[in-house]
């Protein structure tokens, strides 16, 4: 199908008026949506999401929450009890096990995700390699966590990414730093084929991306001949995600592997299009958010059409929500085929993940971990997306207001 039919066919699904009153009707049920949530976390959670509504209070909590935590001040304990609780599961793996198994008994899965940002050393390496074999192992042995997820930085230096995508030629002791990068890769893609738990990398700047990509296509063929492991991920806020994803559907078909992909819209717009502006090159990113609606909701609706590809559809946005269970239907995929799943963040857009959970379908919260300190840049990054996503937050404000009157608190 062509890009120009695949853009037709979105914009009838997604702005169809029956399509969005269903929307509405599914999404807005704060009961199901806020079921785990104690009247005190339901407040914390409103008294957050004023917080980050704020553009300038955010960029002015994150530049004096990073000097508090430069200075040593002893600012650890209150970050803990509002922000790093309400999107973080814990500092450890074992800490988020009360809230996975909480979570699960709605129907709703986690996926551990050692949110660790920033680390440049071989050592911190080898100690995520580690953190990622741990949550393989645990993704085996409980029902509730049905993915492993890494960030290529995590297993290697982003400036060394970035010298390979730039075609720079690396010197002997580089080549052997990337040596050990690819070592890591082969290690935990094995470990997953072998514990058979499907494995998720993420996807990070444009200038870095292209290496890390090639590097996940090698993988994918190596481990994914029989069906979905190694999965890589799209983001859809690029235009020239689509044409990748029909590129490497082609060169999968003739090679004999199957294609695993999370798909979402992206998390670093503002860096990439200053960055382009800064650099003087055309930006990698779509022009507006209808843009980047249109071209994420295309790569699912050809993702869909392809027997041989998974899905992870990584979304916040109701419409896209159920533009992909139409398709399901439409493709006769039932809402538990490991074929599909939604996956939304710890702490935001519960009323999607409990909904669509009640209904069955396969659902999956990401669950950051990791000690309080080293995961404030995850934090931080959170807050500043969700203050430059038009009407997030005020969603997210309208559905605890909603709830917290349904329960006359």
């Amino acid at each position: 199908m062509e890009n120009i039919e695949l853009f037709t066919l979105c914009k009838y699904l997604c702005l169809n008026k029956n399509t969005t009153l269903l929307v509405m009707k599914l999404f807005d049920n704060t009961e199901i949506a806020f079921s785990l949530k104690s009247d005190s976390q339901l407040e914390r959670a409103y008294f957050l999401f004023k917080m980050i509504e704020s553009q300038p209070l955010v960029r002015i909590g994150a530049v004096v929450t990073n000097f508090a935590l430069k200075a040593h001040l002893p600012v650890e304990g209150l970050i803990r009890s509002t922000v790093f609780d309400h999107f973080c599961g814990g500092v450890t793996e074992e800490d988020c096990l009360p809230t996975i198994d909480r979570m699960y008994t709605e129907k709703a899965h986690a996926i551990l995700d050692y949110s660790v940002e920033g680390k440049e050393t071989e050592e911190q390496f080898d100690h995520a390699l580690e953190k990622t074999l741990k949550t393989i192992e645990f993704a085996k042995e409980k029902a509730s966590i049905p993915f492993a997820v890494f960030k290529p930085t995590g297993f290697g230096r982003f400036a060394l990414y970035q010298k390979i995508t730039e075609g720079e030629v690396l010197s002997e002791a580089e080549k052997k730093e990337w040596s050990r990068v690819v070592d890591r890769y082969h290690t935990v893609c094995k470990a997953a084929e072998d514990k058979d738990v499907p494995l998720l990398i993420d996807a990070e700047e444009s200038w870095m991306q292209t290496a890390a990509d090639d590097l996940i296509e090698e993988l994918m063929a190596l481990h994914n001949t029989k069906k979905a492991i190694v999965f890589s991920t799209l983001q859809m806020y690029r235009h020239d995600r689509l044409d990748y994803l029909q590129r490497l559907y082609k060169r999968a078909c003739k090679k004999g592997f199957y294609i695993g992909m999370k798909v979402v819209r992206g998390a670093y717009m503002e860096k990439e299009r200053e960055r382009a502006e800064e650099k003087g090159y055309p930006s990698p990113i779509c022009k507006d958010k209808e843009a980047t609606d249109a071209n994420y909701n295309a790569a699912i609706v050809y993702m869909m059409e392809q027997p041989k590809m998974a899905l992870f559809a990584g979304t916040h946005n109701e419409e896209s929500s159920y533009m992909l269970m139409n398709l399901a239907k439409k493709h006769q995929i039932e809402p538990t085929d490991n074929r599909l799943w939604f996956g939304q963040l710890y702490g935001m857009s519960d009323h999607i993940s409990f909904n669509l959970a009640n209904e069955d379908y396969n659902v999956a919260k990401y669950v950051p971990f990791g000690p309080v300190r080293d995961v404030m840049p995850y934090l931080i990054r959170r807050a500043e997306e969700n203050t430059s996503v038009a009407g997030q937050t005020s969603r997210e404000l309208s559905l605890i207001k909603s709830e917290k009157k349904r329960r006359k608190i």
